[in-house]
């Protein structure tokens, strides 16, 4: 599904990505950890093409992605920060989205599943931060891609509809999807995924399960598992 070999990337004198090599050749929920400039965004922003690495190759599907767009149509994308026309009404902006993705959806499954009817008259930029995260969930999802990348996916849920976000996941899932998740959010995190990426410096410092983890720090708590790494690495 996704192959990286050696990639490097790096911002002025700031390496970001420092030879990093990842293979995710498996269906599942896989979560990418790591504290702040651990290289998360950046190497998610590379395989989406928004980034161009100094060094390496990234294959998507068995394509390369390097000056190439097409395989992004089987991506669907959430970014942690949605910046939406403000002007613009939520039912329009998702019939501009379909109209641009030119694919079958189920926005409307979504729209009832998130509770959004009462607010498709209304312009993105009167809504609250958990109802455009709303909106950001049904513009990701209402599409049928193989591989889904959800940045910050629970930012400003309510939890109700934090439990019909974990529920509708474990469902693609289920369609043997490959689904990356960025999180804060160590409880959602640890119970919703299949396998850890834990980055440290541009590089890959732990790949395994939540049970992996807690038995190679020797934590029976996921959260202090998190920590413990980051301790023994900045002693």
């Amino acid at each position: 599904m996704v192959t990286i070999t050696n990639l490097h990337k790096q911002f002025g004198n700031l390496k970001v990505l420092n030879g990093l090599n990842l293979q995710i050749t498996e269906a599942g929920i896989i979560a990418i950890l790591g504290p702040n400039g651990s290289g998360k965004t950046t190497l998610i922003k590379s395989i989406l093409g928004m980034v161009l690495p100094q060094q390496g190759e990234i294959k998507v599907i068995d394509s390369k992605v390097h000056k190439r767009y097409g395989y992004r149509q089987k991506i669907d994308y959430l970014p942690q920060i949605a910046n939406f026309p403000s002007n613009l009404k939520v039912k329009e902006l998702i019939e501009m989205v379909k109209d641009l993705r030119g694919q079958s959806t189920r926005d409307k499954e979504l729209i009832q599943l998130f509770k959004l009817e009462p607010y498709l008259d209304k312009k993105l930029g009167k809504l609250s931060g958990g109802s455009r995260q709303k909106v950001n969930l049904v513009l990701c999802f209402m599409f049928d891609s193989p591989l889904i990348i959800l940045d910050e996916p629970t930012s400003g849920l309510d939890p109700v509809s934090l439990i019909r976000l974990r529920e509708l996941i474990q469902q693609e899932k289920v369609k043997g999807k490959t689904i990356l998740i960025t999180s804060h959010i160590m409880s959602f995190v640890e119970e919703i995924s299949d396998r850890i990426i834990f980055l440290l410096e541009g590089k890959i410092y732990f790949k395994g399960t939540v049970n992996d983890l807690k038995t190679v720090t020797g934590e029976p708590n996921f959260e202090h598992a998190i920590a413990n790494i980051l301790t023994s690495n900045h002693a």
